[in-house]
């Protein structure tokens, strides 16, 4: 079983999901996540499913239970990358995202994130 990597970018962990996942890889992710959460101390969380070509329920309660496992943590979720196609899907599906929030691309989320915590995103991104 192939396992997504977790970056960290001082206090934000960044996930991107670039292979397809099955129940027992999102399994290992969420439980991957939540250690990751605890030991680094973070604040936010990034999901970047830039890769992700298509959404099913699955895809949609695996970022939702991601969202409410850190959010329970003391970490704001926020999915980058999400392309038009899988937006429309999601509300066909009649999927809420609960809990996470959306920026257009990594760049933005990491403003999303730093914004919330009062850090100006100008420096940030120098």
């Amino acid at each position: 079983m192939e396992r997504v990597p977790i970056l960290k970018l001082g206090d934000i962990l960044i996930v991107s999901i670039q292979i397809d996942l099955q129940d027992q890889g999102v399994l290992a992710l969420q439980e991957d996540l939540a250690d990751a959460v605890v030991e680094h101390r973070a604040r936010g969380v990034i999901i970047d499913i830039t890769a992700v070509e298509i959404v099913d329920s699955f895809i949609g309660r695996m970022l939702s239970t991601i969202a409410s496992i850190s959010r329970v943590l003391d970490a704001e979720t926020i999915v980058v990358g999400m392309r038009p196609a899988v937006a429309i899907t999601l509300v066909e599906l009649g999927l809420s995202l609960g809990g996470v929030r959306t920026a257009l691309n990594l760049e933005k989320g990491v403003a999303l994130l730093h914004s919330r915590d009062g850090v100006d995103s100008d420096t940030v991104t120098r």
